[in-house]
C-alpha cells in the first residue's frame, strides 16, 4: 500500500503538469495544409547562453521534400521538434500557409504531422489497434490497406491470429524492421499531408531496410516530407538537401549540386560512407 501511495503520487504529480507548450487565447483552428512550410531566421537554444540554431531559413512547398543531413549534434532533430511545436524558436518563426504556427491551435497543427522516428512506439495490444492507434472507428478495411502500403501486410498474416495478434511491450514480439513497417502503417493509416521521418532506418539491417525503404517510398508519394538521416542513400531523391552543422545551413541544394562542391562537408560525407 506505501509503494502504491506514493507510486500515486507521482503519477498524479505528472497529469497535473501544465504544458509548457499550449495553444495561446485566440489561436485559431488550422484545418487544411494549402502551399507549404517556411523557416524565417529561426534560432533556438535549450539552455540560455548557446544557441542550438542560429538563424535557420528555408521553404519547403507543398508536395516537395528536404533531406536534412550533417554531424550529429548540429540541429537536425530540433529543426523537427520546432515544426511539431515540441517547442518555440527563441528567436524567428515557423510558417504553415503564412501564418505563423503559434497563432494556430496546437491540436489543429499536429493533424497535419505524421512522424516515423528511428524508435517505433508501438503498444501492448493487438498489430490492429497499433495501426488504427487514436481511432475506435477503424475498419479492418482501412487498417490493411495501409498494411500493405507500408509491406507489412505479409508479415501479419503469416503471425497467429493475423491482425488481432498482441505485438508485446512496445512490440518485442516483433523484429526491428516489422516495428518500423508497422510504425509507417500507423502514418499510413493517418494520411498526414506533411511527414517527418526522423532516422526511419538508421537501425535495421539490409534487408529490411530495403523492405522500409520502399515502403516510406509510398508514404512519402503526393507528401510534404522532412527527412533526418546519417545514411545519404535514404536522401539522394529529396527536392533539397540542407547540410546543418553547428546549428547553421552551411550547405544547400540537391544531390548532385552538393557533390560538385570542393571540400564541401556533403561530399566529404558522401565519400566516407562510400567507402
Amino acid at each position: 500500500m506505501q509503494r502504491g501511495i506514493a507510486a500515486g503520487g507521482r503519477v498524479f504529480e505528472l497529469i497535473d503538469t501544465t504544458p509548457v507548450i499550449r495553444s495561446k487565447p485566440g489561436a485559431v483552428e488550422k484545418n487544411s495544409f494549402e502551399s507549404g512550410l517556411e523557416f524565417r531566421n529561426v534560432s533556438f537554444a535549450y539552455q540560455p547562453g548557446g544557441k542550438t540554431l542560429r538563424n535557420v531559413g528555408f521553404s519547403l512547398p507543398k508536395g516537395t521534400s528536404v533531406a536534412l543531413v550533417g554531424p550529429s549534434g548540429g540541429g537536425k532533430s530540433t529543426i523537427a521538434d520546432l515544426l511539431t511545436r515540441f517547442y518555440d524558436p527563441s528567436e524567428g518563426s515557423v510558417l504553415i500557409d503564412g501564418t505563423d504556427i503559434r497563432d494556430c491551435t496546437v491540436e489543429s497543427l499536429r493533424q497535419h504531422l505524421g512522424i516515423v522516428t528511428q524508435e517505433s512506439i508501438l503498444f501492448n495490444d493487438t498489430v490492429f489497434n497499433n495501426i488504427a492507434f487514436g481511432d475506435p472507428d477503424a475498419t479492418p478495411e482501412q487498417v490493411e490497406r495501409a498494411a500493405r502500403i507500408a509491406n507489412a501486410h505479409e508479415f501479419i498474416i503469416r503471425t497467429d491470429d493475423g491482425y488481432g495478434t498482441n505485438i508485446g511491450d512496445r512490440g518485442t514480439r516483433l523484429s526491428g524492421g516489422q516495428r518500423q513497417r508497422l510504425a509507417i502503417a500507423r502514418a499510413v493509416y493517418k494520411n498526414p499531408p506533411i511527414l517527418i521521418l526522423d532516422e526511419a532506418t538508421s537501425a535495421l539491417d539490409t534487408e529490411s531496410e530495403k523492405l522500409v525503404q520502399e515502403a516510406l517510398g509510398n508514404l512519402m508519394q503526393g507528401r510534404t516530407t522532412v527527412v533526418i538521416a546519417h545514411r545519404l542513400s535514404t536522401i539522394q531523391s529529396a527536392d533539397q538537401i540542407l547540410v546543418i552543422q553547428n546549428g547553421e545551413i552551411v550547405e544547400r541544394g540537391n544531390h548532385e549540386e552538393l557533390l560538385e562542391v570542393t571540400n564541401g562537408v556533403y561530399r566529404k560525407l558522401s565519400q566516407l560512407q562510400a567507402i
